[in-house]
């Protein structure tokens, strides 16, 4: 924030302050910086001449400061003054020395981890301290906080309330800072302690990523996103992701209360390092040099008409505290001593090696290429679906437990013995696998080396699904649970929406803050992944273990209809009978291509659409299959140009061309049982009879 010189009109002095300049001015005042008598600075906070008659507007600028003084924390800065002389009320405030969130972020670019932890920890300190007092600060934003050598502060209480208030406000008026705000708050609700904590997430998006997280065209837009719309943390890092988006529930009652999200972030010991080292840390060292300056005696100040003084004030560049709150004690960014966190020496993801891409020039008419590598006799029969995660594919071993293959050559690359693969298992943010034990213990392994992270809890039945930083799990009492990898706190916890089934556990899916589950009594249900709660709930769809596919904000649904559905709120998008009779399960299991879907259905593959505002889908192709059989209800793999997919009799893989729907060529592996297909980076992985074979695709 750059300072302007006194202009005409502008005072020259209020109370004991001597002003030197204008750090800024809006709708109601201005803002002046100070001096006393000895050289303290203070920002003074001025009501427009032309309002000072407005006696609503007068009492609220005074309430102004009887709202700062009364939270009494170390987050808050000081009031060092206020009154009315000569009509105008003023306020006085502690003089912050440091560029605002907003300043810092796009200067400098989005905060690393550990210093949003940071960040994270004394704002929810500063605002349960707010909370005490009886009061809602109503206007957190990233302008709203000042960056100081000793940590954040919350600044500006121009439209705090006592907690029991209403938002009010003037007709035509927006009573927050848009994106900002809670819904309660969007839609003139009650507001309470939680609406600050919702503001305190979507802050905490904007520092972890660079964006704010609720966006739109126009002012109307952004607040419809508040209000329905989900909040995009993809630029978030997988870590803070779920940590964020619990503050951003839609429901005041899912928001964590302060305290929790103190003890949620957990900064480690160092996390201060973005203010005392970097960048931003000499910045804070150039604003606060400046303030020194300011405290000069009075006999070496510069008058007020001098350009060598507008230059100096407009280099200092100082952000302002108007009533703001202070940050914290000088160890605010300390761990909590309880040791280092399970996680914390979790490597980042691997890259992933691609495989060159084949032709039918390399191999032939109508010929299939040769194996990457295998057939290997390592997997166990009928287990589950192989698991690309980077460099490895990890599958149930045919002695038991997991296996970690090299994606490049198929070599082992790790075990671990005691897992019960059957239960399942998945992967978080391609860092870690998480599976549960013959005990029912959770277990995380750094998914490139296997190396044993963490366990936690007990009663897991099933491991369902995991995004990058929960696993959604069923327990033996069928409650549904979601476990923080990185925290190992239980996010939230609720009874599953179908009974358990003798027939196998429900499947899920998890995308765009919702988690798909797949009962086998036919009933679908999606939440939200933030806190359990239920957006939508279906019934009547395949009872055979078939499970969710999702491919953008649309969801796939197999069974006797192939269904879709918006993901985000369930609704109705379209739907394609099965041509079987009730004896076939109908669709398998499909697979989202893009905007477009692949699905089975027993003899018939096809590739479908979506058409706007028509219940029907947009077919691209059909192609029927070769052999007799009930088929399987496992998903095709689709990978370059191709689909891959499980002949009805299970003999052999149909290999299709995705675009035209002619058949290329048949992989057959000589074993008994049905297929298994994955794929990922130019590879598909095919698992049949204990055997896995990686095979190359065609390309663009």
């Amino acid at each position: 924030m750059t300072t302007q010189s006194l202009a005409t009109g502008d005072p020259l002095r209020l109370g004991p302050y001597r002003l030197l300049g204008v750090l800024g001015e809006g709708g109601m005042g201005k803002v002046y910086v100070g001096r006393d008598a000895d050289g303290v600075p203070a920002a003074v906070k001025v009501l427009r001449p032309e309002l000072a008659h407005d006696q609503h507007l007068a009492q609220r600028f005074v309430r102004e400061a009887d709202m700062a003084r009364a939270v009494t924390s170390k987050g808050v800065a000081r009031v060092l003054g206020a009154r009315t002389e000569g009509g105008r009320p003023w306020i006085a405030a502690e003089f912050l020395a440091g560029p605002t969130l907003d300043e810092a972020v796009r200067a400098y670019g989005p905060m690393e981890v550990q210093a949003v932890r940071a960040l994270a920890a004394q704002l929810a300190r500063t605002l349960h301290d707010i909370h005490a007092a009886g009061l809602i600060h109503r206007d957190l934003k990233p302008a709203n906080i000042v960056l100081t050598s000793t940590g954040p502060r919350i600044i500006d209480f121009g439209i705090a309330r006592p907690e029991h208030g209403l938002t009010l406000t003037t007709t035509g008026q927006i009573p927050v800072t848009p994106g900002y705000g809670a819904p309660e708050q969007v839609l003139g609700q009650r507001v309470g302690p939680a609406s600050d904590v919702f503001s305190l997430g979507a802050v905490l998006a904007y520092a972890a990523s660079g964006r704010r997280t609720f966006d739109g065209a126009h002012v109307a837009a952004v607040q419809y996103e508040v209000v329905h719309g989900t909040p995009d943390l993809s630029l978030v890092p997988p870590e803070l992701q779920e940590l964020i988006g619990t503050c951003l529930a839609k429901d005041p009652a899912y928001r964590p209360q302060p305290p929790r999200i103190v003890e949620a972030f957990a900064p480690p010991k160092g996390a201060d390092r973005a203010w005392r080292k970097g960048p931003l840390a000499e910045d804070i060292k150039r604003r606060e040099a400046a303030t020194k300056r300011l405290t000069a005696p009075a006999d070496t100040a510069v008058t007020s008409a001098s350009p060598s003084r507008r230059r100096f004030l407009t280099g200092a560049a100082v952000s302002v505290a108007v009533l703001g709150a202070g940050g914290g004690a000088g160890a605010w960014w300390l761990s909590r001593g309880e040791g280092k966190s399970p996680t914390a020496d979790v490597p980042p993801a691997v890259p992933t090696p691609e495989a060159a891409f084949v032709s039918a020039i390399d191999t032939g008419p109508g010929q299939s290429p040769d194996p990457l590598w295998g057939p290997l006799d390592v997997v166990a029969p009928e287990g589950e679906l192989p698991l690309p995660v980077r460099d490895v594919v990890v599958v149930q071993a045919k002695t038991g437990g997991l296996l970690a293959l090299s994606v490049t050559n198929g070599k082992e690359r790790w075990r671990a013995k005691d897992i019960d693969a059957d239960a399942g298992f998945v992967s978080v943010a391609d860092r870690l696998v998480v599976a549960v034990d013959k005990k029912g213990v959770l277990n995380a392994f750094v998914a490139s080396t296997g190396a044993p992270v963490w366990q936690t809890g007990e009663n897991v039945d099933d491991v369902l699904a995991a995004d990058d930083t929960h696993v959604y799990l069923a327990t033996k009492d069928n409650e549904l649970h979601a476990v923080n990898a990185w925290t190992l706190a239980t996010t939230w916890s609720r009874p599953m929406h179908s009974p358990r089934s003798q027939n196998g556990p429900a499947k899920a899916a998890v995308g765009r803050q919702r988690l798909v589950v797949h009962g086998r009594d036919g009933r679908v249900a999606g939440l939200y992944t933030e806190n359990g709660e239920t957006d939508w709930q279906i019934t009547n769809q395949g009872t055979a273990g078939q499970a969710p596919a999702i491919g953008g904000n649309t969801v796939y649904l197999g069974g006797h209809t192939l269904t879709a559905r918006r993901l985000d709120r369930g609704d109705f998008l379209w739907k394609d009978e099965t041509l079987r009779d009730a004896a076939y399960h109908g669709y398998g299991s499909p697979a989202a291509d893009g905007e477009l879907v692949v699905a089975v259905d027993t003899y018939t593959v096809s590739r479908l659409g979506t058409i706007p505002d028509v219940d029907l889908p947009n077919s691209m192709w059909s192609t029927v299959l070769d052999g007799y059989g009930e088929g399987s209800v496992s998903p095709p793999a689709v990978e370059g140009t191709t689909v891959w997919v499980h002949s009805p009799d299970n003999k052999s893989v149909e290999v299709i061309h995705k675009v035209s729907g002619e058949n290329l060529f048949t992989v057959t592996m000589q074993r008994t049982g049905s297929y298994q297909l994955s794929s990922d980076a130019n590879r598909v992985f095919i698992a049949r009879g204990g055997r896995i074979a990686a095979m190359p695709v065609f390309g663009v």
